[in-house]
């Protein structure tokens, strides 16, 4: 999503950051092949893991989650309504993905696995572009 805001020129408007449900992987950097499939394209991934916190509402307009679980322990931590409708899932920003569409966890496949979510990736965040376009004017 950085990239895609730098290339849109909206990087110096829009704050993006990442976060999990759980504790597993606090503190780490991301899985070896996410970043290795990321670096091939051009994205570095050096973030470290952090959870998700019921404060993260307050700070974000927007919270995207990958999948129905994800999405679920999100909105369970929601502290009231005007919380909860800042929740999306992620690929309902991109028009060719099914109502619901969830973002595939590649960490137990093998093969393409990893190119394949970053190629489902990019076309929401393309069409997250396309909506913050829209919102910033």
């Amino acid at each position: 999503m950085r990239l895609a805001l730098a290339r849109a020129g909206l990087a110096d408007q829009v704050s993006v950051d990442s976060a999990g449900t759980g504790a597993w992987h606090v503190g780490e950097l991301p899985d070896p092949r996410t970043r290795a499939a990321a670096s091939r394209r051009g994205i570095e991934l050096a973030h470290r893991g952090r959870q998700f916190r019921r404060d993260d509402f307050a700070r974000f307009e927007l919270i995207l989650a990958m999948d129905a679980a994800n999405l679920r322990a999100v909105l369970a931590l929601a502290p009231d309504v005007a919380a909860r409708d800042k929740v999306r899932l992620l690929r309902s920003y991109d028009p060719a993905a099914p109502a619901d569409a969830e973002v595939p966890d590649p960490y137990y496949g093998d093969g393409d696995g990893f190119e394949r979510v970053l190629d489902i990736c990019e076309a929401a965040c393309a069409g997250l572009i396309a909506d913050l376009r829209t919102r910033l004017g």
